[in-house]
């Protein structure tokens, strides 16, 4: 599944612009299907670059970019970027049966009714789904993004020297990425949860099929925010004893409890979302959670949701289907660095698709 806010490129570097982190990877196509890892790469960000989702501090951000390609030496130009949170709308919607031509004048008054900003403010897109078999209605998937936000990441890749050609939305670049590496049975519901550093995004698919998303303002910065108010340390030291290490001769063991909070808000916030969804659903169970993002790596968290949620829960494995060279990409990074790039390598993806 796939938007594009801006054009389309058939080749293009997936660049994932977090709240703590840029990630970028590189993929190509490979004889007899499957895809290779050509580069990659993560370059941290000042926890005041971006706040909330919004870029404050577009230099820093734009030379994070800049150092990714020239250390990765990648000469593709050709970008293709993601934006979440509640700047971004994306809601499935019943509309009567008409041609596409019909749909094409007809999708932006439609979307007046759902989207909670000036229609003048968004870039629309949307998706024919298909007639539905109970009412005989068109399901359409309709995606809206506030201007400014698709602004604040064009510009500051534009600023790197890059070219953003392609602007999607997370929810889809990380079911791409799901798609590619897990190869999914259409009788299997999944619920993919990529955790940043300030959203969690959470996307509910059967098989291939989209069926739901939201995203959460939760993330690793809350269980660092903790840590940090409740011990008095930099951001560093939080941050190092969040991830298991002492700091300031503090041990992890006494943190336990603060990441055990933290779980459990992140805990609250998926039972809303899974319960809120198996209202718009005929949908019984969720079969299996796949960890993303950052914080997929907090001790401990993977295993609370497994017990909290009686769902089979694990990493991200953003490799599971692409290759890569052992002597270029160590085996270590790559186990070690792969829930993070979900939604760099489902962006990256685009190359193959288009």
């Amino acid at each position: 599944m796939a938007f594009d806010f801006v054009t389309r490129s058939k080749q293009v570097v997936g660049l994932d612009i977090g709240s703590s982190t840029v990630k970028m990877a590189e993929l190509r196509p490979v004889r007899k299907g499957g895809y290779e890892l050509v580069s990659l790469g993560i370059e941290d960000l000042s926890p005041e670059c971006i706040v909330d989702g919004v870029i404050i501090s577009k230099l820093p951000v734009s030379d994070a970019i800049s150092r990714i390609f020239a250390q990765q030496n990648v000469k593709n130009k050709r970008v293709a970027t993601s934006v979440s949170g509640h700047s971004v709308i994306v809601k499935k919607i019943a509309l009567p049966t008409q041609t596409q031509e019909e749909l094409s004048e007809s999708i932006r008054w439609e979307a007046e009714q759902y989207i909670p900003f000036d229609i003048a403010d968004v870039n629309l897109d949307y998706e024919v789904l298909g007639e539905s078999a109970a009412t005989g209605n068109l399901d359409v998937l309709l995606v809206a993004v506030k201007k400014e936000k698709i602004t604040d990441h064009t510009s500051v890749i534009s600023m790197a020297g890059k070219n953003p050609v392609i602007v999607d939305v997370d929810a889809f670049a990380l079911q791409n990425a799901y798609e590619v590496n897990y190869k999914p049975s259409t009788r299997s519901t999944v619920a993919l949860l990529d955790l940043g550093a300030s959203i969690m995004t959470i996307n509910i698919v059967t098989g291939h099929d989209f069926l739901f998303t939201r995203d959460v303002g939760v993330g690793g910065h809350q269980y660092t925010d903790f840590i940090q108010k409740e011990f008095n340390l930099s951001f560093a030291q939080a941050q190092a004893l969040k991830h298991g290490e002492p700091a300031d001769g503090i041990q992890p063991s006494e943190a336990r409890h603060i990441i055990e909070s933290v779980n459990e808000i992140i805990c609250l916030e998926i039972q809303k979302t899974f319960d809120f969804f198996k209202t718009t659903t005929t949908v019984e169970r969720i079969d299996r959670m796949l960890v993303s993002g950052g914080a997929a790596h907090t001790p401990g968290l993977v295993e609370t949701l497994a017990r909290k949620f009686d769902i089979q829960t694990e990493k991200f494995d953003s490799f599971k289907n692409v290759t890569y060279d052992s002597k270029r990409f160590p085996p270590s990074l790559i186990a070690n660095r792969s829930p993070d790039l979900a939604v760099a390598v489902g962006l990256a993806l685009r190359s193959a698709e288009e």
